[in-house]
């Protein structure tokens, strides 16, 4: 038998555990020992929520920077299977829940997300640029007004309340040290599964359609088929995070997938940047943290503190103004330029 070493080939699993950067294995070792440190509030409310954002925008990201396919309907998605696991499990709306146990309404709302996102694919796909847009936001929408109206199923304008995790292995997952890493494990995991369906087959191809999809077409690929299934791959991670933030919260209602959330997911996704899936995330932190501290920040200033929404938007067409790659595209030129003049490069890392 020849030796792998000799013709060049050691692309084995530990030659491609060397090649993940070394900021990745310090960011992995930080977020384990955060409870060691953190406050309930920091574990709770910043990583956990910044957790779930980002993975309902990365659920947009697949979709836009694999697919090219700009969809508003994510926030739905995930408003979607929170509602199902409402109606399905336990809630204080007694009169409407169903109280199935958690390993039927969990795989229930993640079902019944995927086909409600594989419909939307299927007539979104069929459009282009701000068609595509305009379906989904009127998707969006449509759900919004119908969840706020409807009383009989959706409890109308106030929703559900009183809806908490299962208590799993006997642990309290709405404990603040439980709850951050149970959204970390998700975070991670949808995260380690975009990044292998890009470089699936099915990824390569969603790719190479985005870029050319009439030459994709004359290959041989059903582009159709292709972009429909893209819509339903990415229900999952939106779906899993409309369950943790309805557990999160303990309530869902109409005005959590109204048209404000909606907007914000895909601000996440571009302040972050549509080319890697860790940029999701990025924009969910920064977007956690003006959320959370803008308000403070405006009252230090003698502004009135109804004004944070200001701050955030400025935040944001300042990032854009810069990097319309969001900020891995600002990291990559900072990168970039360090490698082109050594002199402003050390003044870079100075800062």
């Amino acid at each position: 038998m020849a030796d792998p070493a000799a013709n060049g080939n050691t692309d084995s699993g530990g030659s491609r555990i060397g090649r993940v950067p070394a900021g990745y294995w310090l960011a992995g070792a930080f977020l384990l020992v955060v409870p060691s440190f953190a406050s309930n509030f920091v574990m709770y409310q910043i990583f956990g929520w910044s957790f779930i954002l980002g993975m309902i925008s990365l659920s947009l990201m697949f979709l836009a920077g694999y697919g090219g396919m700009f969809s508003l309907a994510q926030m739905t998605v995930a408003g979607l299977a929170g509602y199902v696991v409402a109606i399905c499990g336990t809630s204080a709306i007694t009169d409407i829940s169903q109280n199935w146990p958690w390993y039927i309404n969990i795989p229930a709302a993640l079902l019944i997300a995927a086909i409600f996102a594989t419909i939307v694919g299927w007539l979104a796909v069929r459009t282009e640029g701000i068609y595509t847009i305009m379906i989904t936001l009127a998707v969006a929408s449509a759900f919004f007004y119908f969840t706020r109206q409807n009383y009989v199923l959706f409890n109308g304008f106030s929703g559900f309340n009183g809806i908490f995790p299962p208590q799993l292995f006997g642990v309290d997952w709405r404990n603040p040290i439980a709850f951050y890493y149970l959204a970390l494990f998700w975070a991670v995991f949808w995260y380690l599964a975009v990044l292998y369906v890009s470089r699936s087959p099915m990824g390569l191809a969603l790719q190479g359609i985005r870029d050319n999809p009439r030459r994709m077409a004359a290959l041989g690929f059903d582009v159709t088929l292709h972009r429909v299934a893209a819509y339903t791959f990415a229900a999952f991670p939106a779906a899993i995070g409309g369950i943790l933030l309805t557990w999160q919260s303990a309530q869902i209602s109409p005005g959590t997938a109204g048209i404000g959330p909606v907007i914000d997911i895909l601000v996440i996704a571009v302040i972050g940047g549509l080319r890697h899936p860790i940029g999701p995330f990025v924009g969910a932190f920064v977007y956690v943290i003006l959320k959370s501290f803008s308000i403070d920040i405006l009252v230090a200033l003698g502004m009135a503190g109804e004004r944070f929404q200001l701050l955030i938007g400025l935040g944001f067409l300042a990032i854009v103004f810069w990097s319309p790659d969001g900020l891995l595209g600002l990291w990559a030129k900072l990168r970039d330029l360090n490698r082109r003049d050594p002199l402003i490069g050390r003044l870079v890392r100075r800062l």
